[in-house]
């Protein structure tokens, strides 16, 4: 992890997870779309959607192999400055998809800092209905917390039940396209303060 105030030679490098295995779906337009904001801010990012997400095996922490799409995830989560997590509502619960990707991060249990620690991450839930999509956003902070992550002060919570997005993956719904800005905005205002050293954690 090196934050933008760190080394000021880079951009920050944030990361999008989520999606689902049905391309271009609300929750894979509200990902790209605060990367998208983010880029526009000069972030560079990267983003693991549905089709990427379906190819990651079952998490065994048991087992030492790891497919190469797992082995890139854990290494862009490594290197993230941001996180950008997306989750589809399924009976008021992350995506297993989602959950499935997150659980990789145990593979950075030992790292120091570990998992998620220091990293500020936008929260997205999206679905038909304000009752699972309310739910959902709750849960994706639960885990970000649990990850020792800093879940954005706005978490985006998309109601699909009208029209979200255009073909083109544009927020046509203003109250949905102020929700992914502000997490976007948020996020970049977090990595351009100047970040101060962490402590190392005595084992």
């Amino acid at each position: 992890m090196n934050l933008a105030g760190e080394a000021g030679n880079r951009p920050p490098y944030i990361v999008g997870i989520g999606g689902t295995t049905r391309a271009a779906s609300s929750t894979e337009h509200a990902l790209r779309y605060v990367l998208g904001v983010c880029e526009q801010s000069g972030a560079e990012t990267d983003c693991f959607v549905g089709s990427v997400l379906a190819t990651l095996p079952y998490y065994a922490p048991e087992l030492p192999h790891r497919s190469a799409e797992a082995t890139r995830l854990v290494a862009a989560l490594r290197r993230a400055d941001g996180i950008v997590i997306a989750s589809s509502s399924y009976h008021a619960g992350l995506s297993g998809l989602v959950k499935n990707a997150l659980d990789y991060a145990e593979d950075m249990r030992a790292e120091d800092p570990c998992y998620l620690t220091g990293r500020p991450v936008g929260c997205i839930a999206t679905g038909s209905g304000w009752q699972g999509v309310v739910t959902t956003l709750k849960a994706l902070r639960d885990v970000v917390h649990a990850l020792r992550g800093w879940p954005t002060p706005m978490g985006a919570a998309i109601n699909t039940a009208q029209p979200v997005f255009d073909a083109e993956g544009d927020a046509v719904d203003e109250k949905a396209r102020f929700q992914l800005t502000t997490v976007a905005n948020e996020l970049m205002s977090f990595l351009n303060r100047q970040s101060v050293p962490l402590v190392p954690v005595a084992r």
